[in-house]
């Protein structure tokens, strides 16, 4: 088996303005994940708390690859504590057979897309709440289904809140508009216009008006309605708040994204006020958490979309 050929799907991983905050060193038996902190976001994720959650991400989709290949993967989270960056140490164990549902979420690794656009008013399958439960607590976190009518309220209102804080923001809106670029770009991350429903002309302005306009208020109102018309909303979070905990948030939030999308269900993200300090007490209160709200999740069936351009395998491997 080829190491190196397994990152070709780790990279598929979902992350923050699409950054890839990733780097991998290959050894004969194992591979080395790093975060890239020279792709961090210090305003809207200052402790790099969403860094490694996307680090999480990719790093489940690695163990699944190498299961899909035939061997057993060994994970060691941060095996040196005198490198903070290398978070975890996946080796080659013994010759395994992927089980029906682990082949499931590889196989699917390559069609999940962050999907933002309004999803059909259309029921979800019955099953999936428990199965999306048990895919987040077999990676160490915890779902909260958001299913009262009330709560989602309040759920949408502390959304749009958190877009008018953001919006509001200089420091997020120019750090926002570095990784927004037109749909025609060479760019191999960050968002295109496209990612927004946006067309080609219009992508042209986007990182302009992301910049130089408070479009809080705008936006607040489109993902309060997307909020509260979305068929599923939940929220992701763990026991403890610290970057242990945030790689197994990202190894969980891409074991629920890929099994949603072993029904053919599209997610996307609302986390706002999970991003502002202000708002991250006032969901935990909302949901009655005992543990530390990581991620907001809206999901449903919607249209098919473009996936975002990722960076070649020679950029990300040391």
């Amino acid at each position: 088996m080829n190491l190196r050929s397994l990152l070709q799907y780790a990279v598929l991983a979902p992350s923050g303005h699409n950054t890839q905050p990733w780097l991998f060193r290959v050894a004969d038996d194992h591979i080395d994940l790093f975060a890239d902190r020279s792709r961090r976001l210090p305003v809207v994720d200052p402790d790099d708390r969403e860094l490694i959650i996307s680090c999480g991400a990719a790093l489940l989709n690695l163990r699944l690859a190498m299961t899909h290949s035939g061997y057993q993967p060994l994970v060691a989270a941060f095996p040196d504590p005198g490198q903070p960056d290398l978070l975890a140490r996946v080796s080659r164990g013994a010759a395994t057979r992927p089980g029906e549902l682990e082949e499931a979420l590889f196989l699917v690794i390559p069609v999940r897309h962050t999907n933002r656009h309004r999803f059909e008013d259309r029921p979800l399958p019955a099953g999936l709440a428990e199965a999306l439960r048990e895919a987040a607590e077999s990676e160490g976190a915890w779902l909260h289904p958001v299913e009262r009518e009330a709560e989602r309220h309040e759920l949408a209102n502390l959304i749009a809140e958190g877009d008018r804080l953001q919006g509001a923001d200089v420091s997020f809106r120019r750090e926002l508009a570095e990784w927004v670029h037109p749909n025609r770009s060479d760019s191999r991350d960050g968002l295109p216009g496209y990612a927004q429903g946006m067309g080609d002309l219009l992508s042209y302005l986007g990182p302009f008006v992301v910049r130089t306009f408070d479009w809080g208020t705008g936006q607040a109102a489109m993902d309060r309605q997307l909020a509260e018309g979305s068929p599923g909303l939940t929220v992701l979070g763990t026991p403890e708040d610290y970057p242990a905990a945030w790689l197994a948030a990202g190894q969980a939030l891409q074991r629920v994204l890929l099994r949603l999308r072993v029904e053919g269900v599209s997610a996307s993200f609302l986390n706002q006020p999970v991003e502002t300090p202000a708002l991250r007490g006032r969901l935990r209160s909302l949901i009655g958490a005992s543990g530390y709200p990581q991620l907001v999740l809206r999901f449903g069936y919607g249209p098919q979309v473009k996936a975002t351009p990722r960076r070649e395998l020679d950029e990300v491997v040391i």
